[in-house]
């Protein structure tokens, strides 16, 4: 049997959204806009948690750690800015713009990519800008590590994870593939030497880059997408577009289908929330629109017939057990309502721990190189 998919649930944002990136676990949405200024969703429950002014010039890229503790976007002007989660999520600074944990700056005109690569020790992030230049950071110490130089401007990059290979795609429809060699060396990210490989098959820009286990996949502003084979680097398949260019690519797997089709009708039963436009009101302010829509239904309860109050008057008076029972269900509210407060207030506490132990935890792996020198160049006096 045949289930008709969900209609799409159309979100109207304040102003135009350039880029958007989501959590691992699908629970956080972020956009950046035109105007520098980042949104941050509660995707379960479509509120705006978080508005703040994150670059001066139009976003471009955004993404976040593997791990979701850190957010990590870029503008039009080359600057690129690590934020902590944590400080972001915080109750008591939702008014406040957060400082970011660092400011990479190095690239003199737009960003067109990021990429963090996993490893188990090092937390390497890799960017790609219009001036022709890869460059690799510790996204966790905001250390620049390398720079790649290229020919011609970087229009899209993308990682493969099981070959170690990165591809960047060119303004002139070129794509560079280099070898990389995480760990080894004097860094723990080290481009192996030599010329890079050059794939031509495009006679425009690269517009989109992506990799499955044994493909390359590339479109370009020639309205051509190309499937390479990264063993032969051979184009195995070639798909002609009528008109407009492809700006994005994502490969999902067929066991992610078939998972999908078997579950479809779990699926169409989920209520996705609209996202909202704007933050909450304050607390105060909901307390007022609260008491204007009480006195909202008793204007609705005003305007009833006078037989049906009097009819609901003569069943409360005649019902005597139902206003104890209502009675107590009240004492019940008020006891959950304590409880829950209580509970907020620790989870408050339990935030601001983890927050000050993920920050000492940064500073101890930011001067961990600065303490051991110290240590070997201290010397002890000789007891007397």
């Amino acid at each position: 049997m045949s289930v008709m998919p969900q209609q799409p649930l159309l979100n109207y944002t304040v102003e135009a959204i350039g880029t958007l990136s989501c959590t691992n676990d699908g629970i956080y949405l972020v956009g950046g806009a035109l105007s520098g200024y980042v949104y941050l969703w509660d995707v379960t429950s479509g509120k705006l948690l978080k508005t703040w002014r994150a670059h001066n010039k139009c976003l471009n890229c955004m993404l976040f750690s593997f791990d979701n503790s850190l957010l990590i976007s870029s503008s039009d002007d080359g600057m690129i800015c690590v934020w902590s989660m944590i400080s972001l999520l915080d109750i008591e600074e939702t008014r406040s713009s957060p400082p970011p944990l660092h400011y990479l700056s190095g690239h003199i005109s737009s960003i067109t990519g990021l990429l963090t690569a996993p490893n188990s020790y090092y937390s390497i992030l890799i960017s790609s800008s219009l001036d022709g230049t890869c460059k690799v950071w510790d996204f966790i110490s905001g250390k620049h590590m390398q720079t790649q130089v290229y020919p011609f401007a970087i229009t899209s990059i993308a990682l493969h994870q099981r070959e170690s290979l990165l591809f960047c795609g060119t303004e002139k429809g070129m794509i560079f593939v280099e070898k990389l060699d995480v760990g080894g060396g004097e860094g723990p990210f080290l481009v192996i030497k030599g010329q890079p490989l050059e794939l031509k098959g495009h006679s425009g820009a690269i517009t989109a880059l992506t990799s499955s286990r044994s493909f390359l996949i590339s479109a370009s502003e020639d309205c051509s997408i190309c499937i390479w084979d990264i063993f032969s680097w051979e184009i195995t398949r070639r798909f002609s577009l009528q008109k407009g260019k492809v700006t994005n690519l994502v490969v999902v797997s067929r066991s992610s289908l078939l998972s999908t089709s078997k579950n479809r009708r779990v699926s169409n039963e989920y209520i996705i929330s609209p996202l909202e436009k704007y933050p909450q009101m304050s607390n105060s302010i909901k307390g007022t629109l609260h008491s204007s829509l009480y006195r909202g239904n008793q204007t609705c309860i005003d305007l009833k017939s006078s037989e049906l109050l009097k009819q609901k008057i003569f069943d409360t008076q005649k019902d005597v057990p139902t206003i104890t029972t209502l009675q107590m269900r009240v004492e019940a509210s008020v006891k959950n309502h304590v409880w829950a407060t209580n509970m907020t207030k620790h989870v408050m506490v339990i935030n601001k721990q983890l927050k000050s132990t993920l920050l000492g935890m940064m500073q101890h792996r930011l001067f961990r190189p600065n303490n051991i020198n110290l240590r070997k160049t201290s010397t002890k006096k000789p007891k007397i």
